[in-house]
């Protein structure tokens, strides 16, 4: 899809552009706007799961932090039928599965440490 045809703020994240993206949404812009279809929280995850299978680069989560702080809807299904929580778990992509699960309050269930009472 060609850069020029995203709005400004998922252009920011298509650059991965922390700084402009934060202006933007600072400034107003819809942290659940739609483009093409992609949720911009789904862009974000996308963009960073991706972005690290091409490159070999560490997984990141930073524009999914942005776009949560400043409102994101983590609930927002996408173009895909997914929701941004699938599309962490399709990229394996565990910082943003680990901010999403906060923001939606959901607790992995882990067993309790075993003490050693000896």
């Amino acid at each position: 899809m060609e850069f020029e045809l995203w709005t400004p703020v998922h252009q920011a994240v298509e650059a991965n552009d922390y700084e402009e993206l934060a202006a933007l949404l600072e400034a107003g812009a819809d942290p659940n706007e739609v483009c093409f279809g992609m949720t911009l929280l789904a862009h974000a995850i996308e963009l960073e799961g991706d972005s690290t299978l091409q490159s070999g680069y560490r997984l990141h989560a930073a524009l999914t932090a942005i776009v949560l702080a400043y409102g994101a809807d983590p609930a927002l299904i996408s173009h895909n039928k997914q929701t941004p929580l699938e599309i962490a778990e399709e990229y394996d992509h565990e910082p943003a599965k680990s901010l999403l699960r906060r923001f939606m309050g959901i607790h992995e269930i882990s067993s309790p440490a075993v003490r050693d009472s000896g």
